[in-house]
């Protein structure tokens, strides 16, 4: 549970080659994982972040392994920032975003269902998404200009699940 192993890793299935706003997909991943620790998350949400694309996500398409077969990523990052990979790559946010500051409950893009977090992991969820969502934002300002009222309703409305110091960077975009 290594972040250097984790960071490895990922160099390994080449995410210092795929494109991504601000540069590539590896550079992209350091920032979250980087950005959630000066939340002060612990290191599980933090390798969490540092691989939260490994599977993919709804937003973007690209795999560095096969969602399936969890056991490599759970071997490597540990049980609990593997499960928080899984159900954010497996997020399916046109049926989970708008309902999530009330309900916790995010829809499983793979297979339909929804699963309903408890506290601490509504809460690494959350800033992760979000966290994602300002760091994209913040690499492109067309993404900023497109996204930018969508996102800052949406992640507004999860306040008191997200970390308070996340909603001065919400206002921002």
């Amino acid at each position: 549970m290594n972040p250097d192993d984790v960071r490895a890793w990922l160099r390994e299935r080449g995410a210092e080659t795929i494109e991504h706003p601000g540069g590539t997909l590896y550079a992209h991943l350091g920032r979250i994982h980087d950005r959630l620790a000066a939340l002060g998350h612990d290191r599980d949400v933090c390798l969490a972040g540092l691989a939260h694309a490994a599977y993919g996500t709804d937003g973007f398409d690209v795999t560095l392994c096969d969602p399936a077969d969890r056991e490599p990523l759970r071997a490597l990052a540990g049980e609990r920032a593997e499960a928080l990979i899984h159900t954010y790559g497996g997020c399916d946010r046109s049926r989970t975003w708008d309902g999530f500051g009330r309900t916790r409950r995010v829809v499983d893009r793979w297979i339909g269902q929804p699963v309903v977090l408890g506290d601490a992991d509504a809460t690494a969820f959350a800033d992760l998404s979000i966290v994602n969502e300002l760091d994209v934002a913040e690499q492109d300002p067309r993404i900023a200009e497109r996204y930018g009222a969508y996102f800052r309703t949406v992640f507004t409305s999860w306040r008191g699940i997200a970390s308070p110091r996340l909603m001065d960077d919400i206002a921002a975009l």
